[in-house]
């Protein structure tokens, strides 16, 4: 596997979409680093977006529980 190949499936693996990493390798390809980690930090940005999208979900889900166990008591 080429270095290319590895930062593809490197990005796949932390959970960018395949349209996104291929993008990224194509940048890694023709040299435009710049433009290659300016796009790795927005493909990080909306994975931080999701984080914080499933730890609302996570929270409500912890209210909704101590609200059933305080009416169970």
């Amino acid at each position: 596997m080429d270095t290319k190949e590895q930062l593809i499936q490197g990005l796949s693996d932390a959970g960018c979409t395949m349209e996104a990493a291929e993008q990224i390798g194509s940048l890694y390809e023709t040299g435009s680093y710049r433009e290659m980690l300016h796009q790795m930090k927005v493909q990080r940005c909306t994975l931080i977006e999701q984080m914080h999208e499933s730890q609302r979900k996570v929270d409500r889900m912890d209210f909704l529980i101590r609200n059933q166990e305080k009416q169970m008591k």
